[in-house]
């Protein structure tokens, strides 16, 4: 937990800042949706790859090697002196920051038994939403001084965070639980075979709903900018408060709904919750309207992704590692996907990425209900 709050808190450091930095380098909302979706590209590329290593040598090794490639990414953005050079960063970011990610997930689930599974979802969820919330603050508060000097900062925190997992983080996954690896199948083999598994429709779940929240997160500070004049530091003061409140619902709600009601029920709400957000978030007028809209939004999404995890975990077996590298691959892909049309679509209109988001979680919505009714109940992967 110390360690992903490590990460995400250099993470968060950037949000604010980036649609200003790439300004900086004449750069449009296009260019910006390029540099994220090139960032989730090598994401969808990797993750599986980190997943399956994971499985082999253990969770430690591919957390330190994420965070201190991560950290060697940001020093580069951060110094870049031409386009090229983000896009160089954003790529060799993606490619060790999705080892982190899935193995945090197999890491939580080789430590938490069934019944637990969605409570260690939403308590590592919240150590990253919390994160979240004093990094962009933190940004905000340190582009007043140097647009560069977040990314400096992401770098610092991203070595500390490889620090921290060689020497304090201990290794979950015993010698005689790790799997040996079929050499031949690359990611896209084993994203066919997990299409037609039980854990399917979760997977192309994840890549609706990453899709939906990448229509959010990459243009909203385009949004603030063109619609109210905000500054960076007033991004992140936003982005602080809402992310404040999706750590609490993690933290504190995630556990609590699922034990209760079960994942599927949570999940349902959740997608229609985040909808519901979207729409309202383009009637906002003025500061609190952004607050409250957004923070609905956040809610939602806050509770849908743990209750997600936790039902691919639990049919994942004995296979953590590689089904979480490929949860994290869809995620990327729809990752990819989001910031490309959201770019586009907002330099015709600034609220059609946040209508598109909102379609795109009933759809969600609509076939989550459907699978519920006809999916067989916790049948465990094979492969």
């Amino acid at each position: 937990m110390v360690n992903l709050f490590i990460v995400m808190t250099g993470i968060g450091l950037v949000v604010p800042i980036l649609p200003y930095y790439v300004q900086s380098f004449d750069a449009d909302g296009k260019v910006l949706g390029m540099l994220i979706a090139s960032y989730a590209f090598m994401q969808f590329l990797f993750a599986p790859l980190w997943g399956r290593l994971s499985d082999k040598y253990g969770r430690k090794p591919m957390v330190a090697v994420g965070m201190f490639g991560f950290a060697i990414a940001e020093f580069i953005f951060a110094s870049a002196s031409g386009i090229w050079m983000l896009f160089l960063s954003r790529m060799l970011a993606g490619i060790f920051g999705s080892a982190l990610l899935p193995t945090a997930m197999a890491y939580i689930a080789d430590i938490t038994p069934n019944e637990k599974r969605g409570q260690g979802m939403g308590i590592m969820g919240a150590a990253m939403g919390l994160g979240f919330v004093i990094g962009p603050a933190l940004g905000g508060w340190l582009a007043e001084y140097s647009l560069s000097l977040p990314f400096f900062t992401a770098g610092c925190a991203g070595l500390l965070g490889g620090l921290v997992a060689l020497f304090a983080l201990k290794e979950s996954l015993l010698k005689e639980h790790r799997i040996h690896l079929d050499e031949r199948e690359n990611q896209f083999i084993q994203i066919a075979r997990a299409l037609k598994s039980p854990v399917g429709f979760l997977l192309i779940l994840v890549l609706i709903l990453s899709f939906g929240l990448a229509n959010f997160q990459s243009i909203f500070g385009f949004y603030a900018l063109r619609k109210f004049g905000y500054s960076p530091s007033q991004v992140g003061v936003i982005i602080t408060i809402v992310g404040l409140v999706g750590t609490a619902a993690q933290g504190a709600l995630v556990g609590r709904l699922t034990s209760k009601f079960g994942e599927e029920r949570v999940v349902t709400g959740a997608l229609l919750l985040s909808a519901f957000g979207f729409i309202i978030m383009t009637l906002a007028f003025d500061f609190i309207t952004i607050l409250l809209t957004t923070c609905t939004f956040f809610l939602g999404n806050s509770l849908l992704r743990p209750s997600v995890n936790a039902l691919i975990s639990k049919l994942a077996g004995n296979r953590q590692g590689m089904i979480m590298g490929l949860n994290n691959s869809f995620m990327s892909l729809g990752n990819v996907i989001g910031p490309l049309a959201a770019g586009a679509l907002f330099e015709v209109n600034i609220h059609i990425p946040y209508l598109l988001g909102a379609f795109v979680m009933v759809i969600g919505f609509i076939a989550t209900k459907r699978w519920i009714s006809k999916h067989p109940k916790k049948e465990v992967v094979q492969f």
